[in-house]
């Protein structure tokens, strides 16, 4: 019986053992194929690094104000007789806007004008009788004062009938009506608005360190939601003489061409201007930069030769980047990357350095210096 029990046990033992053995066998495989194991190259599409010259560019936000504007209002109070606009249309200089009741006022202008006559009547007898020494000086005096005063009422009351019929003080396009015909106006009332469009300023700000480069006739342009993707381009025309004390800005303005009245009073633009030096960039598509909170950093695609087998390969070089400005879908590289080396532009976030790749440039993205996509 107990050589039964030992003959078992040592047949476990022995099955045992050959199963450790086994799996020890598989285990050791299993290392020495991972040493050996080449993961596949990754696909990607790549760029050469070029050098372009880019202009400087100063950006900021911008607001619209008119080269004219402002909101017609009553000087006297009377009754609207007449209203001779239709809103939001355009009108020229000295257009009829809105009449007032001034039919007292043409009333005492005929009396007024009809004693303008007779003090001039008077004076001039006055004259005739003097050069007879038929009346004193004191009396032409006289008659020549009341001349003056009659011309003076009568000069007053149109004055008074001029400013109850209300023009256009200059040209350019009005707002909505805020008044009605029959609608008593008290002075200082509001009539209408009114907007000289063509040409439209943009006023912004850019920090005091830069006001060195800025000068007038600099050109600027314009863009934004508010333009439906065109842009719009004009020149500096005025650049304020003080630093604002709170935010150390300049006060830049900047008059723009505004022929299709797209831009108007009070609207925020994205305002570029370019500086009259140019410096020479290296340039890549913005896909190829890996943005993080420690760096920028891109992959250069290089050829590494295998010491065993003698044969070229492609691999990712990781490197770290100092960024310019950005134009359209381009980076502009300050430093870290030099002109002709080929990056990857596509899968960047796959990669790690060292890892194997494939280039495959036939779904590449097309960067523009100017993008215009269609479901912008």
């Amino acid at each position: 019986m107990i050589k039964k029990v030992v003959t078992t046990v040592l047949g476990l033992v022995i099955l045992l053992g050959a199963i450790v053995g086994i799996k020890a066998l598989q285990i050791v495989a299993m290392v020495a194929q991972g040493k050996n194991f080449v993961p596949p190259p990754e696909a990607i599409s790549t760029a050469v690094a070029t050098e372009e010259h880019w202009a400087p560019v100063l950006t900021a936000i911008g607001s619209l104000s008119a080269v004219q504007g402002l909101t017609v209002s009553a000087e006297l109070e009377a009754k609207i007789v007449q209203i001779g606009f239709e809103a939001g249309t355009s009108v020229k200089r000295g257009d009829l806007l809105v009449k007032q009741d001034v039919s007292a006022e043409e009333a005492q202008l005929r009396s007024a004008e009809a004693g303008v006559t007779l003090a001039k009547l008077n004076l001039e007898r006055s004259k005739q009788l003097l050069s007879q020494s038929t009346i004193s000086q004191s009396q032409l005096d006289a008659d020549n004062a009341a001349y003056q005063q009659a011309m003076a009422l009568a000069d007053n009351l149109r004055a008074t009938i001029a400013k109850k019929t209300i023009r256009a003080p200059f040209a350019g396009r009005l707002g909505v009506r805020l008044v009605n015909l029959g609608q008593m106006l008290k002075a200082g009332d509001p009539i209408v608005s009114l907007q000289a469009l063509d040409p439209i300023f943009v006023d912004f700000y850019l920090p005091q360190d830069e006001l060195a480069q800025l000068k007038s006739g600099l050109k600027v342009a314009l863009g934004g939601d508010a333009l439906g993707g065109t842009a719009a381009e004009g020149v500096i025309t005025a650049i304020s003489p003080d630093v604002d004390a709170a935010t150390r800005n300049v006060r830049v303005q900047a008059t723009v061409r505004n022929e299709h009245e797209r831009l108007h009073p009070g609207m925020f633009v994205d305002v570029s201007v370019e500086l009259p030096a140019v410096a020479a960039v290296v340039v890549i598509p913005a896909t190829a930069i890996v943005y993080a909170p420690y760096g920028d950093t891109i992959f250069i695609v290089e050829d590494k030769k295998d010491p065993k087998t003698g044969n070229s390969s492609k691999v990712v070089r990781q490197q770290v980047v100092r960024l310019g400005d950005a134009r359209g879908d381009f980076v502009a590289v300050i430093s870290g990357l030099k002109a002709g080396e080929v990056v990857a532009t596509s899968g960047v976030f796959k990669l790690r350095e060292g890892m194997p790749v494939s280039i495959n440039n036939s779904v590449a993205p097309d960067a523009q210096i100017a993008p215009k996509p269609s479901d912008s």
